[in-house]
């Protein structure tokens, strides 16, 4: 049997207008997504504000406990934009002017336009890999598990691309979901009797309203195929039992 390698990462946000309500996040969202469609499956999402220590902190340690570790904003060109620098001494190396990233953006903006506030954006860790932009011509970087990305949830989107050959995942993660017209404490007892029988199957609840009723769609996720179907068997063999109306979503 082939053993199925289990590869994780975090994901670190970066800042104050995320924490004040500014700005929604939608980057753990796409960032999830693609690395769970990858092997990757996320073990910790954090949100923290533009203050070094903490950035530092969290990145030491987040670093030492997942495969990789995701960051997104931070890397534009305002004052407040200190992840680059911060991962610099994370890493204890130089903070400087990366000449790859010079010339792109050199390129990309039209003469006069690269002034002092934008060079301010190729300021990296001395030797760091790019991660390039399609969208804007920034680039973003990585030092050995750390993947440095925008905050502007469209330009990280578009550059997620050009990373997937840098990632090294484990089977894709699969997921199936069941909707149902109950609530939670109708199946809790039943889905807790599944999830015991099936532990290295992933299995969660989730309440929703739609068209005016109450429902729950239950989700199970596994990088197995077979174990997935086999839950869902369990799982409609109850449902079924109890006369609790599937629905489409």
């Amino acid at each position: 049997m082939t053993k199925i390698t289990k590869v994780n990462a975090a994901i670190l946000i970066i800042g104050n207008e995320i924490l004040s309500g500014r700005t929604q996040d939608t980057n753990t969202s796409t960032l999830a997504t693609w690395l769970n469609s990858i092997g990757v499956k996320v073990g910790e999402v954090r949100v923290i504000p533009d203050i070094e220590k903490t950035i530092i902190d969290t990145l030491n340690l987040l670093r030492e406990n997942y495969n990789y570790v995701f960051t997104s904003g931070g890397i534009g060109p305002t004052h407040d934009d200190i992840t680059a620098e911060s991962v610099s001494k994370v890493f204890g190396i130089k903070y400087e002017i990366h000449k790859e990233a010079y010339k792109i953006l050199e390129a990309y903006y039209k003469p006069g336009e690269f002034n002092e506030g934008r060079q301010k954006m190729v300021w990296m860790p001395e030797n760091a890999n790019l991660i390039l932009n399609p969208t804007s011509g920034a680039p973003g970087f990585n030092v050995q598990n750390v993947f440095c990305l925008p905050g502007v949830p469209s330009i990280l989107k578009s550059m997620l691309g050009g990373l997937t050959n840098k990632i090294v995942g484990g089977e894709p993660i699969l997921s199936l979901t069941i909707s149902l017209r109950t609530v939670e404490s109708e199946i809790a007892n039943s889905l807790t009797k599944v999830q015991d029988n099936n532990k290295d199957v992933e299995i969660g609840s989730y309440p929703f309203f739609q068209a005016g009723k109450l429902g729950v769609s239950i989700v199970i996720r596994s990088e197995d195929q077979l174990k997935i179907d086999n839950c869902n068997l369990q799982i409609l063999e109850f449902v079924n039992e109890k006369k609790i109306e599937v629905v489409d979503r």
